[in-house]
This record gives structure tokens, C-alpha cells and sequence, in this order.
């Protein structure tokens, strides 16, 4: 099948372009929810509150909890440092969560009744170095994201290793196959999107979402995707069906080298919609931490 490359689109039909996919996957998903909806279990909010309460763990699984009989040490920390000194533990609103609920259970149905079988038969077909490749390849290709939102955040190193990273990536790495420069030269991919940059102007997250497929997000990464999807190469590709057809490629194969992170974590959380949620939004903290 051939296809062409739009580089020079305006950006009224790539916005069309973007906008259609949205409007079309969101028709689709409310015709698939509709079952899941209707016979879906929705825990009721003093369970979550409980389930949040007993489920609140430090870094590394540790347990923070006050429990009764704390020990000397425990004591004295909290009188040297003074309770005023304690600060609450950060949390991302979450005013649509019956939404959101009903979204982690189509994604959570999804992954148990189609994603884990499929990826599975998948990884039996195509080795790990295979699909390694592929996300390799589509890393590659993704760089003007990163590179672009490295200068918007006016980090000139950061803009550089993906700059350097493209050139070798590219080159020796055959055409992005091969990570070349993480393995040889210890140049890491700079996790940067245009979230984490409209964060470093001073915009807060906003409120807590869940997407179906794409899953934990906020109002402004939301906007980030948006406003990274001008900077994905693949989806300037036509017809429209293409440029969807490689997201869901790259989609796929991404879940499918990591297709059991998600059910060892739904394992070992309590409620996993709590934990899933702060799991989120502690991880796109840590990366403005990292900045």
C-alpha cells in the first residue's frame, strides 16, 4: 500500500484531521461502553475512601500509616520536627469520577478480555528483539515531540542528546531500528511532551480524566496531547486511515512489551482506580521534579 507524506499541510487540515479521529474513536467508545456501563460495578465512594485509607503506601510499597503503639523513634521525629511541619500528601482532583470509573472499567475489561490474549499471541510470534525494534523505530520518529519541547522548556542540553540521538539513531542505528546511541554513547531519550511544558509556565494539572484506551491523564496533558500530536510525524500521513492505523501500531506493540505491569499491579493495590490515580499523578510530578 502506498502512502504519500503531507509536509507541508496547513495546519487547518491537520486540526480537521485530529479533530475527525477524536470525534469518530469518542462515537465509537460510547457504542462499546454501553454494556460496560450498564452492568458495570461501581464501588461506592465511602469504599473508595476506605480502600484509599487503607491502601496509602509511601515510595516502594512502604506502609505510612499511623498505627497505635508507635515506637520511641516515630515519637521523637514527630516532636523535633512538629506536626505543623508535616505536609498533606499532594492528590489531583477528581471531580468526574463517575466517569472516570466507568472509563478504568472498559480499559480495565479491555486489557483482560482483548489486549492481554492478543499481545500474547503476539509476543509468541515476534520475539522480544523484534518488538523492541518496532518501538525503537517509532521512538526514533516521535523525536521532534521531545526535541521541540525541550526548547520550549529552554533546556539546550536536553534539545541537544535528542538532536545527537536522531543522527546516530538514524544513521548507524539503521534507520531507528537499534538504539545506538542509549546502548554505545549512554544518551537517554529525554521524557519531554508538551504537558510537562505548559506545567513549566506555571499551568496547574487541572482535574484528573480517564480516556478510553489511552488511559490516566489531566486536563492540561490532555492539552499536551493535543499539541503533540502536530509534532508526530505519522499522523501527517494520508489517507487519515493510515496515520490511525500507525497510532494503533505503535499503540499496540508498546502495551504488548509491557503487557503484564498492569495486572501485577491491579494485583497488589487494594483499590486499584485509588491507586491508579495517585500512581499517575505522582509520576508526572517526579518528571518536574527531574527538570
Amino acid at each position: 500500500m502506498k502512502t504519500r507524506f503531507q509536509g507541508n499541510g496547513s495546519g487547518r487540515q491537520t486540526a480537521g484531521r485530529c479533530f475527525e479521529k477524536i470525534s469518530l474513536g469518542l462515537v465509537l467508545m460510547f457504542f462499546l461502553l454501553l454494556p460496560v456501563i450498564v452492568y458495570a460495578e461501581t464501588p461506592s465512594s465511602s469504599g473508595a475512601k476506605e480502600g484509599a485509607v487503607a491502601g496509602e503506601a509511601g515510595p516502594g510499597g512502604a506502609d505510612i500509616s499511623k498505627k497505635d503503639g508507635a515506637d520511641v523513634t516515630d515519637a521523637a521525629a514527630e516532636k523535633e520536627t512538629g506536626p505543623e511541619e508535616i505536609a498533606p500528601e499532594e492528590s489531583i482532583p477528581d471531580p468526574l469520577e463517575p466517569w472516570n470509573r466507568a472509563m478504568f472499567t472498559f480499559n480495565d475489561r479491555l486489557y483482560f478480555w482483548v489486549m492481554r490474549p492478543v499481545s500474547k499471541g503476539y509476543n509468541a510470534v515476534f520475539p522480544e528483539p523484534v518488538r523492541v525494534s518496532v518501538n525503537n523505530f517509532f521512538s526514533n520518529l516521535s523525536t521532534p515531540v521531545r526535541f521541540v519541547n525541550c526548547l520550549l522548556q529552554a533546556q539546550l542540553k536536553c534539545a541537544g542528546i535528542e538532536l545527537a540521538r536522531l543522527s546516530v539513531n538514524s544513521t548507524i542505528g539503521f534507520g531507528g531500528l537499534f538504539d545506538v546511541a542509549r546502548y554505545n554513547w549512554h544518551m537517554e531519550k529525554q521524557d519531554k511532551d508538551f504537558g510537562q511544558t505548559l506545567g513549566s509556565y506555571g499551568i496547574k494539572d487541572g482535574f484528573y480524566i480517564i480516556w478510553p484506551f489511552l488511559g490516566p491523564s489531566s486536563l492540561r496533558d490532555t492539552v499536551g496531547m493535543v499539541g503533540d500530536g502536530y509534532l508526530t510525524p505519522w499522523d501527517y500521513l494520508t489517507p487519515w486511515y493510515n496515520a490511525a492505523g500507525a497510532d494503533a501500531g505503535n499503540y499496540f506493540n508498546e502495551n504488548a512489551l509491557t503487557i503484564d505491569d498492569y495486572k501485577d499491579f491491579k494485583e497488589s493495590a487494594i483499590e486499584p482506580y485509588v491507586a491508579l490515580r495517585d500512581a499517575f499523578f505522582q509520576h508526572r510530578q517526579s518528571l518536574y521534579k527531574k527538570e
